[in-house]
């Protein structure tokens, strides 16, 4: 098992572990600044698939991080990246807002009604019955259904919202057909995050506050796994799970290094 202090790149997740309603938690700034200056590759991760890297990047810089769009990466990027693998130019008819259809755009995919190759589900506010009603038909005449991750529920300040799995859990009552799953915690997200930054399993740290998503898909592709204190699990929760984090940490100030301290000059 790999060491803390043998992992040369990272890749961490934002909500809970580096931001909390939109204001850094504690040392999160200082170990973003502590990478850059040690120059070991990270990616900050995400399974929200509403915004594009540089929405996120501006957000996360208005909460006090500089974080630029180039170091992180998305549930709606992993599903563009996987898309664009399994069939180069297809097509796909996508209920999901910039994140997502940005992406898809990018890896060169064609937004149609007409016949898409995938239907692709992926985090909205704004998902109408007219458009649910042409996924589920267009999966019912062949197109293959995917989902950037599967989170029935999100939050916001007035409490749970649904989100992309139950959405995706209304078109599969419809159809009788599962989505496959490109987001946490299916380790393929990490292994996509990985060959975006050339890094290797056997010496990358991956930071998460839930273990039904961070750390189990963390231990799947191979990573250390860290899980900080700082998001909703705490040991009653940690508990109910049959496999454990490589660390638990109260949050990510623990991973601070102290600074040397420099010899005075006689």
């Amino acid at each position: 098992m790999t060491r803390r202090d043998e992992v040369e790149c990272w890749l961490t997740d934002m909500d809970g572990v580096l931001v909390h309603e939109n204001r850094p938690l504690p040392g999160a700034a200082e170990l973003l600044q502590q990478w850059r200056d040690q120059g070991k590759p990270y990616l900050v991760l995400t399974n929200n698939s509403i915004f594009t890297p540089r929405d996120l990047s501006a957000r996360l810089r208005a909460s006090g991080l500089e974080v630029p769009e180039e170091f992180i990466w998305t549930s709606a990027l992993a599903t563009a990246a996987f898309l664009k693998d399994q069939m180069p130019g297809g097509s796909a008819f996508v209920i999901g807002e910039a994140g997502i259809t940005t992406a898809l755009h990018e890896a060169g995919f064609i937004m149609t009604e007409t016949a898409p190759d995938y239907v692709v589900v992926g985090e909205t506010r704004n998902y109408s019955f007219e458009a649910i009603t042409k996924a589920i038909r267009l999966i019912n005449h062949g197109a293959r259904f995917i989902a950037t991750n599967p989170d029935a529920t999100g939050p916001s300040a007035d409490g749970p919202m649904p989100a992309t799995g139950a959405i995706a859990a209304l078109i599969t009552k419809a159809t009788g057909k599962e989505p496959y799953i490109v987001g946490k915690p299916n380790p393929m997200m990490f292994r996509s995050a990985l060959n975006k930054i050339g890094a290797h399993s056997e010496n990358t740290g991956m930071i998460g506050d839930r273990m039904d998503t961070d750390v189990v898909a963390g231990i799947e592709a191979g990573l250390h796994t860290i899980l900080v204190l700082t998001g909703i699990s705490d040991q009653t929760e940690i508990n109910k799970y049959p496999f454990r984090p490589s660390e638990i940490l109260g949050g990510v100030v623990d991973l601070l290094e102290p600074h040397p301290v420099e010899s005075e000059v006689v």
